[in-house]
């Protein structure tokens, strides 16, 4: 099938729906804009970001931690930067980085890339597109493990015609095929990596001190205490507007904070509802909220743990799993647990997605309707005034992870609120590998479990059919609807932004209706800065994103400001 026509008439139906599309799934495009970013204004001054672990990697097919991301995506490039309205169908909204342009073939199953031929590593080799072809392969590489290798399997493979041209081949078309290529894969530099053991890349002299691309490079690292990087002066993306940037590393989430509220950090996320008092009355400190990635849910197990074919005694029931969520008032447990850094969920998703906004039907809280249903299955109170049904009380156990405060809070919350329904809830707090474990075995009643979301969010692992049994599947709850993976797949498979949001919306009115989890709350991302910092735009699924636009105010300097970057080598 021939895509270009099919991208002529969307970017036509772009100007039919206009602002419609900023909360829709963007639009695919055939081209790609070519105007290289130049920072302007005040440059200079130390940025310090307190964090509560340390990076576990710096090679990029190695990095799984916030803390990796936040200092690989500083010091290596991608092909293209995805734009702040995180569309993944088609290029639209990409910016060019490594890649200067782009072209689709006529069929949609190639992409080629033409590199910068400005672009450098920071010891001043070009970048080519053999560099390209490599990071493919290491990504790839069953000896290296990448955690992002199966998001790549798409990609069958990456030519090179020239030294700055590289083609990315498909095995299928897809609307995300750009954004399979430029999103996970931070470029790095085969004449460093080239001869490197693919099992042993930890070991290597790079995986200590990293050579990219980025318009910061690496400075030093001091495990478990503190990592450095400075401006490129020469970047062919233009010097970064801060000197430098230092991670502060602490051992655990109270220490960190504490070095912001002692003015020995700048930058410090998540903000916990506990320490906006503190904030508030610090004049140095401000806070800033956005929207996050992140929603909360109260899931149901549908299958009896113990017998995985037979649905679960209580959960099995539709109408129960109703009941239960009339019962609890999330407004109230949202207020109480996080205070203003956090809305009620509208379900799997997070506002401004595809097909996610407030306007989707949701079982609304009402406990006399809750009564009355739970009256009708025969369910009836006691002298204890609880309930019990044949002599079966209505009773289940709650697992939550100890690694989450405002889980357990809500944990404490539900419990209470279901007790009024006279449903006996135990609570039962595991450890992150226990919990883990019982969330992978399907050995629970109901757990609080979250998600954070990439911008393309795997709804068909974690709620879809396939997400149940398969392999990879996150759907630890076993739901399992016919109606709701067609209509997941017929918005993920479509280039329409419009048909998109309608079957993804229908997909969402479905699964809130069966009810196989209460969609509880979604956070605000909060981030505590110092006053005299100007951040760029925060990038909802990565805050850090532009931190090289961010500036400092030069009223308001600070002595380690005043440390200029070191010379490029």
């Amino acid at each position: 099938m021939d895509m270009a026509p099919v991208r002529r008439n969307l970017l036509a139906m772009r100007t039919r729906v206009g602002h419609l599309l900023v909360a829709l799934l963007p639009v695919l495009l055939g081209g790609c804009e070519t105007q290289k970013e130049k920072p302007s204004g005040p440059a200079g001054g130390t940025v310090v970001i307190a964090v509560a672990a340390d990076v576990d990697a710096l090679i990029p097919p190695l990095v799984s931690s916030i803390q990796g991301r936040q200092v690989t995506d500083q010091i290596f490039d991608r092909l293209a930067d995805i734009g702040d309205s995180l569309n993944t169908t088609g290029d639209y909204g990409f910016r060019p980085r490594l890649a200067e342009r782009w072209t689709w073939s006529p069929d949609s199953l190639s992409i080629t890339f033409s590199l910068n031929p400005l672009a450098r590593w920071h010891d001043g080799r070009p970048v080519t597109s053999r560099d390209v072809q490599f990071t493919h392969q290491l990504f790839q590489d069953p000896d290296v493990a990448a955690p992002m290798a199966a998001l790549l399997s798409n990609i069958d493979s990456v030519s090179t015609p020239d030294s700055l041209t590289a083609v990315f081949w498909f095995k299928a078309r897809s609307p995300r095929q750009f954004f399979d290529a430029v999103y996970n894969v931070h470029i790095v530099p085969e004449h460093l990596l080239g001869s490197a053991p693919r099992g042993q890349l930890r070991a290597t002299p790079f995986a200590r001190s990293p050579v990219g691309s980025g318009r910061f490079r690496f400075a030093r690292w001091q495990p478990a205490v503190s990592l450095e990087v400075v401006a490129d002066t020469n970047n062919y993306a233009g010097r970064a507007k801060l000197d430098r940037v230092i991670w502060t590393v602490s051992p655990d989430f109270t220490t960190a904070s504490t070095k912001l509220l002692a003015g020995e950090a700048d930058v410090f996320e998540p903000v916990r509802p506990e320490m906006i008092p503190e904030i508030r009355k610090n004049p140095s400190l401000r806070l800033t909220t956005y929207p996050g990635l992140d929603y909360t849910f109260l899931q149901f197990n549908l299958r009896d743990p113990r017998r995985r074919s037979a649905p679960h005694a209580l959960f099995g029931d539709r109408r129960l799993r109703t009941a239960l969520s009339m019962a609890i008032d999330r407004e109230s447990l949202v207020r109480n647990v996080f205070d203003t850094l956090a809305r009620v969920a509208i379900g799997p998703t997070v506002r401004g997605y595809v097909g996610a906004d407030e306007s989707l039907p949701q079982i609304r809280y009402d406990t006399t309707a809750a009564n009355r249903l739970l009256d009708s299955l025969g369910w009836t109170r006691g002298a204890n005034r609880m309930r019990s049904r044949a002599g079966r009380p209505l009773a289940f156990t709650l697992v939550t992870p100890t690694s989450s405060r405002a889980r357990g809070r809500a944990a404490v919350i539900i419990q209470e609120q279901l007790r009024k329904l006279g449903v006996a809830v135990e609570i039962e707090s595991l450890d992150n590998a226990a919990f883990s474990t019982r969330m992978q075995g399907r050995s629970f009643d109901a757990a609080l479990g979250g998600w954070h979301l990439d911008p393309a969010p795997g709804i068909r692992q974690t709620w879809g059919s396939a997400g149940s049994t398969g392999p990879g599947g996150n759907n630890f709850g076993s739901y399992e609807s016919a109606e709701f993976d067609m209509r997941v797949d017929s918005a993920l498979s479509t280039m329409d932004p419009v048909r998109a949001h309608a079957w993804m919306r229908r997909a969402y009115e479905v699964i809130i209706r069966d009810a196989p989890a209460v969609w509880l709350y979604e956070p605000l991302s909060a981030i505590a800065l110092h006053s005299r910092i100007k951040p760029a735009t925060l990038r909802r699924d990565a805050w850090w994103a532009h931190l090289a636009d961010w500036t400092i105010d030069p009223a308001a300097r600070l002595p380690r400001d005043n440390i200029g970057p070191a010379p490029s080598q």
